[in-house]
């Protein structure tokens, strides 16, 4: 089981003096009350004065480290009840307060980390109340109830964003209209809460994409497997070879793939080992310790429950409601989907791009498909690969199958040009003929992007049998090419067997033939390095170091 988390504000708290024992005037507050409306009225009090301290404050109270994360907003909401308490009456707790507690304290299961929720402290002031059974002490004490009113509301206006928008900042890729909640928002949230109750108004804000749902139905399982242990963090990259074969070694040997970490283990004792591990997890096996497999060795339970957090908060950026019909790429394992009515139609692997030419994140929509397509290079092709290739030998173009081409559209004989004089670019066009070696293959599906990034076929087919396929220059290569061909055009006429025999035809003529779609499918370029299947998270490479960095980035202490 996944240890219990730990609260350090909690225990700097527990031992601190409350913020709301004082009066504004410097006196001190009599805090402790005769009966249930002094109660009532004193905690009344002590949230409004806590609540201007925290707005003079940035929403820090005094010097117990407790910090309200949306003063202004939570000043809102008990404005509306003339500042009396939410979540107590008298010296009891009300349902919701209860329900609250319990749906922070299992946040996980939402891809949620209590802590961010005062879950320590909530739990500190819980367990004094509980422990005076009697009446006598804290349980009569206003100061307690009015912390922890505070608290509990801080953590709902906190809750209603996270479930709803996520705590990744929204960018231009994504289509959300409502990055931003307004006040009102959150008032309506907190008024739902007598009429749905805690879980039905989180409920309520969750996306409804397929992928979010079973993800999510997924981390209990998850949970119930997890745990905390500190696992050996290879170093990577290392240029002690001595140093890093005693890091994997040991990682090894926690792992079970090797017998014993106490005297070095020689080359293949380790390269077996390595194979061991590269089997389990599915990928390339081949006994070295790349920097892949490096990557995976060091993925705790610690960091795969962050990856499901992300992920979750990923699914939060994709347009609140989904198109009936569309295309769904992730590019972290490698495959597509066309999903039809929340249902997957059929899939595809695909080859996407390297970590050094990445594919894109990218929303579009497939407008038109090429048989026998020409490919023009990219720029950051022709500077990286194409241009130092040709000054050591122009005979390059013509083995690759690429002609020279003009401005004026001229075929230009690559040995009359003086290739040294560039450096940042070529007054020509590179283009390569349409043909079975073309490296878009004889079908390319077309999006607008400003990427220059395509769906297509291709004519290096056998790395479809790769369990890492992240080898592109950029662009997505589809394996069950034909099948999205024959869906797109199926979906665009109702006489699309007419014009499939046609693109059929073309194809076996070998004729370059643009189809233009009436009907654009909508095309999802996204990277998720993890996602359920089954009732299990299934996770997947973070090739792009994307995520590593989104986790250092938002949930770096967590």
């Amino acid at each position: 089981m996944m240890k219990k988390t730990l609260y350090p504000l909690a225990f700097f708290f527990l031992t601190g003096i409350l913020f709301l024992a004082c009066k504004g005037n410097g006196q001190t507050m009599d805090t402790v009350s005769v009966s249930p409306e002094d109660l009532s009225k004193k905690a009344t009090l002590l949230i409004k004065e806590g609540l201007q301290r925290a707005m003079d404050d940035s929403g820090s109270i005094e010097d117990t480290g407790l910090v309200l994360v949306q003063p202004g907003l939570v000043r809102l909401v008990y404005q509306q009840r003339d500042f009396s308490p939410s979540w107590s009456s008298g010296q009891n707790w009300l349902p919701e307060a209860d329900s609250l507690f319990h749906f922070i304290h299992n946040a996980r299961l939402f891809g949620l980390f209590p802590e961010e929720y005062h879950a320590g402290e909530l739990t500190i002031i819980r367990d004094r109340i509980m422990a005076d059974s009697l009446g006598k002490g804290d349980r009569k004490d206003a100061k307690w109830w009015a912390t922890a009113d505070l608290l509990y509301t801080d953590a709902f206006t906190r809750l209603v964003k996270d479930v709803k928008l996520g705590r990744l900042p929204q960018d231009s890729v994504s289509l959300r209209k409502d990055s931003v909640l307004k006040d009102e928002f959150y008032l309506s949230r907190f008024n739902e809460i007598k009429q749905k109750g805690i879980a039905g108004v989180f409920r309520s804000l969750e996306p409804s994409a397929r992928g979010y749902q079973l993800l999510k139905a997924a981390i209990p399982n998850f949970l119930a497997g997890a745990d905390y242990k500190i696992y050996t963090r290879i170093p990577y990259p290392e240029k002690d070879q001595q140093r890093f074969n005693q890091f994997l070694q040991k990682r090894l040997y926690e792992e079970g793939l090797i017998g014993f970490d106490s005297i070095p283990a020689d080359s293949a004792r380790l390269a077996s080992a390595v194979k061991l591990f590269q089997k389990k997890k599915g990928i390339t096996v081949d006994g070295r310790a790349g920097e892949g497999t490096v990557r995976m060795l060091n993925l705790d339970d610690r960091e795969k429950f962050a990856r499901i957090a992300i992920s979750l908060d990923k699914y939060k950026q994709l347009p609140e409601k989904m198109p009936s019909k569309y295309i769904w790429v992730n590019t972290s394992a490698n495959y597509m989907e066309v999903v039809d009515g929340n249902e997957v139609k059929f899939s595809s692997k695909v080859i996407s791009g390297k970590a050094k030419t990445r594919t894109p994140l990218l929303t579009s929509a497939v407008s038109a498909l090429i048989t026998y397509p020409q490919w023009v290079p990219p720029l950051s092709i022709i500077l990286k690969e194409i241009l130092p290739a040709v000054k050591k030998n122009p005979g390059y173009l013509a083995k690759k199958g690429f002609s020279l081409v003009d401005k004026d559209g001229n075929e230009v004989d690559p040995y009359s040009v003086n290739w040294s004089q560039y450096s940042k670019g070529i007054p020509y066009r590179v283009v390569q003929g349409s043909g079975d070696a073309n490296a878009l293959g004889i079908m390319k599906f077309v999006f607008d992007n400003k990427y220059s990034v395509y769906l297509h076929d291709t004519n290096q087919r056998y790395l479809f049998a790769n369990a890492m396929r992240s080898l592109s220059h950029g662009c997505v290569r589809v394996q069950e090419w034909e099948k999205l061909a024959w869906y797109l055009l199926r979906n665009d006429s109702s006489q699309a067997g007419t014009r499939i025999d046609s693109v059929k035809s073309w194809l076996k003529s070998k004729q370059k033939k643009t189809i233009v779609l009436r009907n654009k499918l909508p095309v999802f370029i996204r990277y998720f390095t993890c996602e359920g299947q089954k009732g299990n998270v299934v996770f997947y490479d973070d090739v792009y170091g994307e995520d590593k960095s989104l986790r250092e980035r938002f949930f770096g202490n967590k």
